[in-house]
Parts: C-alpha cells; structure tokens; sequence
C-alpha cells in the first residue's frame, strides 16, 4: 500500500480535517483516506464489468453463449497460423 505526506497544509484546514473525522467516528488519517476515495473514484462512476453484464442481460446473452464464444476462440488459437 503507498503512503503520502502531505506538506504545507495550513493549520486551518487541518482543524477542519479533524472537525470533519470526529463527525464521521474516524481519526484524520481515516479521513483523508476517504476524502481522496471519493475525489478519484466518484459513486456514479462508470464501471466497465458492470456496463458490459448490463449489456449482455439487454441483449439475452446466456452463459451457453459465452461459453460457445470461448471454444470457439480456443479452438482458432489451437490451429496453426497461415501465412498467404
């Protein structure tokens, strides 16, 4: 896991960062952590896995579909390649 130290904060913000982890029952370090959580990975993100199974659940795609599709994917990569 990485660290970070943040230099130079004003004294101000720092009373305010402790004011806020008391109000949430977590230590300024707890905090921070979350502060910056939601900074760089904001709820309504779009999330890849999820858009594509919401995709394949709109278009009927079953698991026999994706299984067919993974064969058939082994089976060109098992064939030797040509060259024309």
């Amino acid at each position: 896991m990485a660290a970070v130290t943040i230099r130079n904060l004003s004294e101000e913000a720092h009373r305010a960062l402790k004011v806020r982890a008391a109000q949430h029952n977590r230590s300024a370090e707890a905090e921070m952590r979350a502060i910056l959580e939601a900074a760089v990975r904001p709820e309504g993100r779009l999330r890849l896995g999820t858009a594509l199974s919401e995709m394949s659940r709109k278009i009927g795609l079953t698991n026999a579909d994706v299984e067919a599709l993974e064969q058939s994917r082994d089976a060109r990569s098992a064939e030797p390649m040509r060259f024309e």
